[in-house]
């Protein structure tokens, strides 16, 4: 077995490291396993090491190659996919690509759920109390309050003839046992009572 161990430059803190099994490891295929390794950063998850074992496997007369990728990840289960392909090339690629799907479901959990400080916010303008009741006032509907004429028990006959002298479609009272009712006109110009 023949490791490589290729430094990153550039400060950053991932190793990398290259084995090969009962295969001749050329500059061709480390030069395409370090791109398909470089190409995990752009989820910057702060990789901390990346061990790749490439290795020639014949079965029954077939001839195949393995890929095993390790990533490990701070504050995370290391991410281990093993690929197996007749073509070498290929097998790093799909390999590189599980490892990505993984490394995106990771980088989305940790930008979809954090929480915004205060002080993210920067410098807020906040609004003088007589501002917001100007603000409050000008996004609200047109509801005008009214004060109620009534405010002693009615009978359902009183109700039913106020009712009859103004074009409304209920009223609201209360009766002599103190029950909140509704008095309302239907279709057929008749009146039902909750």
């Amino acid at each position: 077995m023949i490791r490589y161990i290729i430094p990153i430059l550039k400060g950053e803190n991932m190793n990398l490291s290259v084995a090969a099994r009962q295969l001749d490891m050329t500059d061709a295929i480390r030069t395409h396993i370090e791109h398909s390794v470089d190409s995990l950063k752009k989820f910057n998850l702060d990789i901390i090491s990346t061990r790749v074992v490439v290795a020639a496997d014949e079965r029954n007369g077939k001839k195949g190659f393995t890929v095993d990728l390790n990533l490990n990840l701070p504050q995370k289960t290391a991410v281990v996919i093993k690929q197996k392909d007749k073509d070498l090339y290929a097998a790093i690629d799909l390999a590189t690509d599980r490892a990505m799907k993984v490394l995106r479901r990771y980088h989305d959990k940790e930008v979809g759920h954090r929480v915004t400080k205060i002080t993210d916010f920067g410098n807020l303008n906040f609004l003088e109390p007589e501002d917001i009741e100007d603000n409050i006032e000008a996004d609200t509907d047109e509801i005008i309050p009214m004060e109620l004429d009534l405010y002693k028990p009615l009978d359902i006959e009183e109700a039913l003839e106020m009712i009859k002298d103004t074009n409304q479609q209920f009223l609201i009272f209360n009766d002599k046992d103190d029950k909140t009712r509704v008095l309302y006109k239907r279709k057929d110009n008749k009146f039902g009572l909750y």
